[in-house]
């Protein structure tokens, strides 16, 4: 079950395009950080306590946008998310983890999985999966999709600058509605409903 919406914070041009500029950033942020780590990696490289710091900023993010009344609290919480993943960033640098190929480009698919995409397959054993759901595609291999999908193909072609949309995050995201129906309009330390059993 979704909560509806009850954010009161863009309720003007001017609200909306603050608070908007403050979630630009972290959401800027959140794009180099998947770019230099992987697809939803960078959280599991880090120390559970850490995690949860994170974790908890997500939501509190999520609440602010989704359910804030003014949009300080939009900007507080996008700046603190700003500075939650450059903690991530650090601790994972300084306990010497591997940072992301170059040549190996990921992307969260809707189930949660990722797709990694490389060149060959010299670069596919390059992938770091680390408790993440990680299906390897090689471009040969994309090449013979394609061709065996010539529907997409030919939309492809027909409709110059078509895109994809509705691709959700990463995998076994917490704050992903229906994972175990969290919803950002509860306080953070109040107790689920239904409590999780483990």
């Amino acid at each position: 079950m979704t909560n509806p919406i009850t954010r009161t914070w863009p309720n003007s041009v001017g609200t909306y395009l603050a608070g908007r500029a403050y979630l630009d950033e972290a959401d800027a942020t959140a794009a180099e950080m998947e770019a230099k780590w992987g697809a939803g990696r960078l959280r599991l490289l880090v120390e559970p306590a850490l995690r949860e710091k994170f974790d908890r900023q997500r939501y509190l993010l999520n609440q602010a946008v989704w359910h804030g009344k003014d949009v300080e609290s939009v900007r507080r919480e996008a700046g603190r998310m700003v500075k939650a993943w450059f903690a991530l960033d650090k601790a994972a640098t300084a306990a010497g983890k591997a940072k992301l190929d170059p040549l190996v480009w990921e992307v969260p698919l809707e189930d949660g999985t990722v797709a990694a995409i490389v060149p060959d397959n010299f670069h596919a054993e390059r992938v770091n999966a680390e408790s993440r759901r990680v299906h390897v595609y090689t471009l040969e291999e994309i090449a013979r999709l394609l061709h065996g999908y010539k529907g997409l193909a030919k939309i492809k072609m027909e409709f110059p600058g078509a895109t994809v949309i509705a691709v959700r995050r990463n995998a076994q995201d917490p704050l992903e509605h229906g994972m175990i129906g969290i919803e950002s309009d509860q306080p953070i330390d109040d107790p689920l409903e239904d409590p999780i059993p483990f």
